[in-house]
């Protein structure tokens, strides 16, 4: 059986609302815990790739806007602008405990035509191969609507399907899935494990996410849906605190467990 605990190679995503402050800067306390937990992971022999979000809140809070554009040269060009910020800060990070970073940019129609998808699952594969981190967010700056994902939580699937993942992580600002929205109903309960996804899970999980950010919960069971369809276990947890994923990879009960179909 695929168990967090049991997974060699892990892709992690992080989202808007755990890597920055709300006006759209860079939380460098978490994102210095983030890299340090995720390079220690690969020194114990794991393999780990990041999908990060953040380039449009980080590139909008850099640029002085109070939220992310909405027009879409407005989206590209704040991307352009927090890719840099983001690519920098974890290069220089991880750097700092001697593993190399590998920016992959991706848009839908590459995992939409066979060739291309061919081509980013083998640019992944041989990356892990060369003992890289892939760093891998959406190609912001020239992505309309037509080629997004539209959601960071669907790409970290496509790409834990894409580089054959043991396990998919969503780091967000809440600490798994609840039977109510936890910040309107006090009586709200944590769903520790999903065995399967239902309507009535996916209206339990409506709701928008962070002014900087696109996700919701909703997005995440999505995601959750593509992953463990392929034999991938995901886990929705909190990205307050990044050690908690050594306890969840000892076999704590983290964040909500979405049990995947057996792999033939």
């Amino acid at each position: 059986m695929n168990t967090p605990q049991s997974a060699h190679r892990i892709v992690v995503k992080v989202g808007t609302s755990t890597l920055a402050y709300p006006n759209g800067r860079l939380n460098i306390r978490r994102i210095e815990q983030l890299v340090k937990v995720l390079a220690d992971l690969k020194n114990s022999g794991r393999e780990v790739l990041l999908v990060t979000s953040a380039a449009i809140g980080v590139g909008a809070g850099l640029l002085g806007l109070k939220e992310r554009p909405h027009d879409v040269g407005g989206k590209q060009a704040a991307a352009a602008v927090g890719q840099c910020e983001l690519m920098y800060t974890y290069d220089k990070l991880f750097a700092e405990y001697g593993h190399q970073t590998a920016q992959v940019l991706l848009t839908r129609d590459v995992v939409e035509d066979a060739i291309r998808k061919s081509n980013a699952a083998n640019t992944l594969a041989r990356l892990m191969e060369f003992g890289a981190l892939p760093i891998i967010n959406e190609n912001d700056t020239v992505a309309t609507e037509e080629l997004e994902f539209g959601d960071n939580d669907t790409l970290s699937a496509i790409v834990a399907v894409l580089s054959h993942a043991d396990l998919l992580i969503l780091l967000t600002d809440i600490d798994g899935l609840y039977t109510d929205n936890p910040r309107e109903n006090p009586e709200a309960r944590r769903i520790d494990v999903v065995e399967k996804i239902t309507d009535e899970l996916l209206h339990a999980a409506k709701g928008a996410g962070s002014p900087l950010g696109t996700g919701g919960m909703s997005t995440k069971l999505h995601a959750a849906e593509i992953a463990t369809a392929e034999g991938i276990p995901t886990v929705v947890m909190s990205g307050e605190n990044p050690e908690l994923l050594y306890d969840l990879l000892d076999g704590a009960a983290i964040g909500t467990l979405f049990k995947a179909k057996e792999r033939a």
